[in-house]
């Protein structure tokens, strides 16, 4: 059966992470990027994985972040995931001995497989919007045709997705996982349980609409 992953991103608080879990999501991220309007202190994120169960992945969410930064962050703050957002090379990626994935702004010229194929370890590429001075969280879409082709890393898809779209995006694109946060939310950071509720319901029913169609094939 298909199963897309779900992850909800820019979780800052335990309330939130808890609404995110309790409506089926895979993971959730926290954003250590002072500039973002979600951004999280380490404190706060400490206290916000306390809420998260097991087997729900906590991601942590840097942009051109330290070394030394980084591993203060996983010194306190238990995490399972590192996702890259700004212009890390993958040696640097590669250093923290976890998991991790790369993430690529789309947009018409880049060269996705090359990309790809330079970042070979991450555990998953993330396609997100290009804006310009912008590493991510946009709330736009991209032009889903330009990551049409076959890649070799699996695909996580973010970029302005929300309940009335990512049902066409994983129909368009079949995705290993979902990336949201500004469509599920009723302010920058501040998650509305309803549509994180809406949004996973959207995906899994694009997940059984597939299906169906691999079985009348």
């Amino acid at each position: 059966m298909t199963h897309t992953r779900i992850k909800i991103c820019g979780i800052t608080s335990a309330a939130d992470a808890s609404a995110a879990v309790a409506s089926g999501a895979d993971a959730i991220g926290l954003v250590f990027y002072a500039r973002s309007p979600r951004a999280v202190s380490a404190a706060a994120a400490t206290g916000i994985v306390a809420a998260v169960p097991p087997f729900v992945s906590v991601v942590a969410l840097f942009v051109d972040e330290t070394e030394q930064g980084i591993r203060r962050i996983l010194e306190s703050v238990p995490v399972d995931i590192l996702q890259f957002h700004g212009e890390e090379p993958a040696a640097f990626c590669e250093q923290f001995h976890r998991p991790w994935i790369k993430a690529l702004r789309v947009r018409e010229g880049v060269p996705l497989a090359r990309r790809c194929a330079d970042y070979g370890a991450a555990r998953a590429i993330l396609l997100d919007s290009w804006q310009e001075g912008v590493p991510g969280g946009t709330g736009k879409t991209f032009d889903w045709a330009l990551a049409g082709q076959p890649l070799p890393l699996p695909v996580v898809l973010a970029g302005g997705l929300d309940e009335g779209n990512v049902g066409a995006a994983i129909a368009h694109l079949r995705p290993a996982a979902v990336d949201v946060s500004g469509g599920v939310e009723f302010a920058p950071g501040r998650k509305d349980a309803g549509k994180i509720q809406r949004f996973i319901a959207a995906v899994r029913a694009a997940d059984a609409l597939i299906d169906g169609a691999v079985d009348e094939q």
